[in-house]
């Protein structure tokens, strides 16, 4: 199992490892957001999303268990000019805030089932009404492919588990497929993803 030691050493080198440019579902996404919105980016790594969201005049909290990450993603959003607030977290384990966001992005953060549902929990606690989940992760098609993803396969996803998990929210977009990535060395090809975007009502 993964720890976030091993995600220190894994970002411990110079370049990021999915790149600096955002998850191309969630540039897609730009037109739902708006200057202002309180933002959180889950699993967030290197930061390259929660800087990407402050650069559209989002306010972001940018949450990831590895300190290393975190320390990059606070250089990044300096080099970028743009404020970012880190938070070094277990996100099956935080303390989310009541209604604190109006966006989170939930973008390639592969959890064991029961930190999975822990996780989102705390993301319907968080979540203000009106606020959108934004996710992409790997299904269980990914499995083989050299594109990226866990090779244990409970922590994969699926349109069945968005919907146990978040079927108390709005569903505006929830799709299965196959995806081109391009995003820093570690997701490189086809790739075989869900994503959604849920509202809470």
């Amino acid at each position: 199992m993964s720890t976030s030691l091993a995600w220190d050493e894994r970002f411990s080198g110079g370049d990021f490892q999915f790149g600096e440019a955002p998850n191309r579902y969630l540039e897609e996404l730009r037109p739902w957001f708006s200057p202002g919105m309180r933002a959180l980016a889950l699993g967030d790594g290197e930061g390259r999303n929660g800087v990407w969201l402050a650069g559209q005049g989002l306010s972001v909290t940018s949450l990831d268990w590895s300190q290393v990450g975190m320390a990059k993603a606070a250089d990044l959003a300096a080099r970028r000019g743009v404020a970012l607030t880190t938070v070094v977290a277990d996100a099956a384990a935080w303390d989310y805030p009541e209604a604190g966001f109006d966006l989170v992005a939930w973008i390639y953060l592969h959890l064991p089932p029961v930190d999975r549902a822990a996780a989102a929990r705390g993301v319907l606690r968080a979540l203000a009404p009106g606020g959108l989940l934004a996710l992409e992760c790997f299904t269980p098609a990914q499995q083989g492919r050299r594109s990226g993803g866990p090779k244990m396969p409970e922590l994969l996803w699926s349109r069945a588990i968005v919907e146990e998990l978040f079927g108390e929210l709005e569903v505006l977009e929830l799709l299965e497929g196959t995806v081109s990535l391009d995003e820093g060395p570690r997701h490189q090809g086809r790739a075989e993803v869900v994503r959604a975007l849920l509202r809470k009502l």
